[in-house]
């Protein structure tokens, strides 16, 4: 590093820039009107002028779009005088990684932990950064601090002490995607455990979101007040914001309830884009995880944090193969209900896939009311048995009320829906469980 002269914190030896067709960005920082040429393994890597001018203190470069790779070395070079490089760069693509505290869990606390860590030497290809803890009142140019650098992966970066790093659903993530992509993989992590989505969000999206009034930062705002990883943005600004200009592929996240209730399960109707479900149509190139099954009663670091990141990170994987990267014949969702009808004395429940169904009493359950309104938490909810199945269609028994006076359905609508991978209703491999639903509204009669 000379004097002023140096990349932003982000960037490192054995780094991922985005791939093609994207153009990763460089910067860095330098003394003012002076001219940064870089260079990608002795050769110029841009299309326009060889050299930028350093502007506030900053120079920045978009490289040409370079096809999944490496390694290469980065060479940035100031006015023939001083130089800076950056060694064994591989293009591929980059994933920000973020969410609490089951995101911040590490591999060495997952089970069968050993083994896992024995296989971190296979995938050299798959680098791992990690941005530290800070928090800021004002949205920053540049990370206030680095907790991993850019590394290749090795058993002791990734069992860095409990909850420090590394994420084992973003490692797992990772490597599935690397096995079934065949070129390097970047993984970025910024997660806290206790954290709500606001802190990690931007101004503006609380303010279309009309969240702004909420923990919001109190201004005028001076260093000497206290700020809460809860308040909003703190976190957007310190850590998210400066990642913008390193181009990046998306985000996969874990978050384990919304921050203004504590009740579970619940849906924010708003929340779900007025849907009541998701990811829905108005969530694009979204994807999420059902891990209902994966419950870890025994957890030693609580129930809360179940030691099973592994089918997390690959139905995670599965989601970004099918949505992020359009690979098709992948599933990555449950069986979802498509048709509900009611008879007098059964309910037959169409989903939109085929079905791997068992036996179950009570995971089904309807809302008895002898008033066409909709159900909820009060309402009188009995057991609906399954009868029977088909190859997509389930059929659960309405004996437990009486007249005729089924006025809702719901799915595994509980704290604790089912035990380890056993779900009654599962796509037909038996890989990803169907989600909780409920409905609240008057079936059709059949």
């Amino acid at each position: 590093m000379n004097g002023g002269f140096r990349f932003a914190s982000y960037y490192g030896d054995h780094m991922v820039l985005q791939k093609a067709p994207e153009r990763a960005v460089l910067w860095g920082y330098g003394p003012d009107d002076a001219e940064v040429t870089v260079f990608l393994s002795g050769g110029p890597v841009t299309n326009n002028a060889p050299a930028v001018s350093v502007a506030a203190g900053i120079w920045k470069v978009a490289l040409v779009p370079m096809e999944a790779g490496g390694p290469y070395n980065l060479t940035a070079v100031l006015q023939n005088n001083h130089s800076i490089t950056l060694t064994d760069v591989l293009f591929g693509d980059v994933w920000l990684c973020g969410g609490q505290s089951n995101m911040a869990f590490t591999t060495s606390l997952v089970f069968n932990a050993s083994e896992e860590l024995a296989l971190v030497s296979k995938f050299p290809q798959v680098r791992i950064f990690m941005a530290a803890l800070e928090q800021s009142y004002t949205e920053l140019t540049d990370l206030a601090g680095v907790e991993v650098p850019w590394s290749v992966p090795t058993a002791k970066l990734l069992g860095g002490g409990d909850f420090k790093h590394y994420s084992a659903v973003c490692w797992m993530f990772g490597r599935h995607l690397y096995k079934a992509l065949k070129y390097p993989i970047g993984l970025v992590t910024s997660c806290w455990g206790g954290t709500p989505v606001e802190a990690w969000s931007s101004p503006r999206a609380l303010q279309h979101c009309e969240l702004d009034r909420i923990n919001r930062i109190p201004m005028p705002y001076t260093p000497s007040m206290y700020l809460s990883k809860q308040t909003n943005s703190v976190l957007w600004n310190a850590i998210i914001h400066p990642l913008l200009k390193m181009t990046s592929g998306t985000k996969v996240s874990t978050y384990r309830k919304a921050s203004l209730s504590e009740g579970f399960p619940n849906i924010r109707w708003h929340q779900t884009a007025d849907y009541g479900f998701a990811p829905n149509l108005r969530m694009k190139n979204t994807f999420m995880a059902v891990a209902m099954d994966l419950g870890d009663e025994m957890s030693p670091f609580g129930s809360i944090h179940p030691r099973d990141k592994q089918d997390v990170a690959y139905r995670l994987s599965l989601g970004a193969r099918a949505v992020a990267y359009g690979e098709e014949g992948v599933s990555f969702q449950g069986p979802f209900p498509s048709r509900v009808l009611v008879n007098d004395q059964y309910i037959n429940v169409t989903y939109d896939q085929r079905v791997s169904v068992t036996q179950s009493k009570d995971i089904f359950q309807i809302c008895c009311s002898v008033v066409r309104a909709p159900c909820d938490s009060l309402s009188l909810w009995v057991p609906a048995p399954i009868l029977q199945w088909g190859l997509s269609a389930v059929q659960v028994s309405t004996n437990y009320c009486s007249m005729n006076n089924v006025a809702g359905l719901r799915y595994a609508w509980r704290d604790w829906p089912c035990d380890f991978k056993a779900c009654p209703v599962y796509s037909a491999d038996g890989v990803l469980p169907a989600p909780p639903f409920t409905l609240n509204r008057w079936p059709d009669k059949q």
